[in-house]
């Protein structure tokens, strides 16, 4: 029976994967990218603004809200992509729930911006 790392091994292990995996998708996904760079400018930007903490952490939230769910799409996108690449009508169907999921979170994005700042 193999033994399960635990404690700091398990964290330290968990960690490395998780910063694997940031990296992967901002060499292979675009759209991570664009979003990421989005973030660098706003994420700062709500520091400047004069709003309440609550209304900061909101600001901030949304943008990486938006980050997680484009790393989840992805991470569907790759597995759908691994089964296989002819069509099939459960794999599109998943890709394009992934997609919605994302324009989804921009939609807040943007609702939660605007509602805060305007």
């Amino acid at each position: 029976m193999m033994k399960k790392n635990r404690g700091f091994t398990r964290v330290y292990k968990a960690m490395f994967y998780s910063y694997r995996g940031l990296l992967q998708a901002f060499q292979h996904e675009a759209a991570f990218r664009q979003e990421t760079l989005a973030a660098c400018v706003l994420i700062p930007l709500a520091f400047w603004f004069d709003v309440t903490r609550v209304e900061r952490v909101l600001l901030v939230g949304a943008v990486v809200f938006v980050l997680v769910v484009e790393l989840l799409n992805s991470g569907i996108e790759a597995v759908v992509d691994r089964v296989g690449f002819e069509h099939h009508e459960l794999a599109g169907r998943a890709k394009d729930i992934g997609s919605a999921a994302v324009f989804v979170s921009i939609l807040l994005w943007a609702f939660v911006w605007a509602t805060l700042l305007l």
